[in-house]
C-alpha cells in the first residue's frame, strides 16, 4: 500500500511538472492580421540598408531583375528559422534563376537544412517560389564553428546568371520569417555576454558611460519577449523529473528486496 501511494503521488507530480513545461515549449501562434498591418513594403540594397522586418510578416517590395535586395530579422536562441520568397515575374520573361541566401550577424553566409534556396523559372512562369530553413540557433559556440547564434539575419534575394535582355525588368517580391522553438534539446551550457544586433557594442558602451543616446543603435529589431539569457530551457525540467523517478526507482527496489524485517534471534527448533 505505501509502495502504491508513493507511485500514486510521484505520478501526479510528474503530471503537473509536465504540463507547463509542455505549454512553455509549444510556439505561440501570431497574430497575422496585427502583424502585417506594419509589414514593410520596400527592400534595402546592401546589409546596411537592409529594411527591418519581425518574424510573422509578409515584407513586400517591388524591383528590378538585377538587384540585390535585403531585409533583416531577428532570430533566439532555440529557434529555427524558416524563411520563405515568392518573386512575381513579368509577363514576358526568358528563364531566370532566383536565389535567396541568409547571413547571421557577423555576415558569415549560413547554409540551409533544407528548402529550395535556388530555383530557375520557365519562360512562361509567372512567380517563382524559394526556401530556406536555417539551423536551430545556438546560445554559444566556439569561435572556430560557423554555428548560428542570436541576433540580427540578414536575407538577400536577387537573379542569378541573367541575359541582358531580361536586366532591369519589373518584379514584385513577398518575404516571409517564421521560426520553430526547438526547446531544450538544442540547449548548450554558455551564452553570448551580447547578441550579434549591429550597434551593440556602441550602446553598451554608452550604458556603462550612464549616457542613453538611442541614435547610436544601428538596429532596433529584437524578439517580442526580449532576447534571452541564455541559462533556461526546458531541459531544467526534464533533468528534474528524471532526478525524480530515479529516486523513486530506488525507493521501489529497495522496499521489494529487503525481505521481511530483522530475522527472529529466537534459534529454529526451540
Amino acid at each position: 500500500m505505501r509502495i502504491t501511494r508513493a507511485l500514486s503521488v510521484s505520478l501526479l507530480m510528474l503530471g503537473l511538472a509536465v504540463a507547463p513545461a509542455a505549454a512553455d515549449s509549444s510556439p505561440t501562434p501570431t497574430d497575422s492580421a496585427s502583424a502585417d498591418g506594419d509589414a514593410p513594403t520596400q527592400a534595402g540594397t546592401s546589409f546596411r540598408t537592409a529594411t527591418e522586418v519581425e518574424q510573422g510578416q509578409t515584407a513586400t517590395a517591388s524591383g528590378s531583375t538585377g538587384d540585390y535586395l535585403y531585409w533583416s530579422f531577428p532570430a533566439d536562441a532555440g529557434q529555427r528559422p524558416t524563411v520563405k520568397a515568392t518573386v512575381k515575374l513579368p509577363e514576358s520573361h526568358a528563364a531566370q534563376t532566383w536565389q535567396v541566401d541568409v547571413y547571421d550577424g557577423l555576415r558569415r553566409r549560413q547554409s540551409c537544412q533544407y528548402g529550395a534556396q535556388t530555383r530557375t523559372a520557365a519562360a512562361d512562369s509567372s512567380s517563382v517560389e524559394l526556401a530556406c530553413t536555417l539551423r536551430t540557433v545556438r546560445a554559444w559556440s566556439e569561435t572556430w564553428a560557423n554555428d548560428p547564434l542570436p541576433g540580427t539575419y540578414y536575407v538577400r534575394l536577387t537573379a542569378v546568371g541573367l541575359t541582358t535582355a531580361d536586366l532591369g525588368l519589373p518584379v514584385g517580391t513577398e518575404v516571409r520569417v517564421d521560426s520553430k522553438d526547438i526547446g531544450g534539446s538544442a540547449a548548450v551550457d554558455g551564452s553570448l555576454a551580447e547578441p550579434l544586433v549591429p550597434g551593440i557594442a556602441v550602446k553598451s558602451e554608452a550604458d556603462k558611460d550612464g549616457s542613453k543616446d538611442s541614435s547610436a543603435v544601428l538596429s532596433a529589431i529584437e524578439p517580442e519577449d526580449g532576447w534571452s539569457s541564455g541559462w533556461w530551457s526546458d531541459r531544467w525540467v526534464w533533468t528534474a523529473i528524471g532526478g525524480m523517478l530515479a529516486a523513486l526507482a530506488g525507493v521501489g527496489g529497495y522496499a521489494l528486496t529487503r525481505g521481511s524485517g530483522r530475522p527472529s534471534r529466537v534459534p529454529p527448533g526451540a
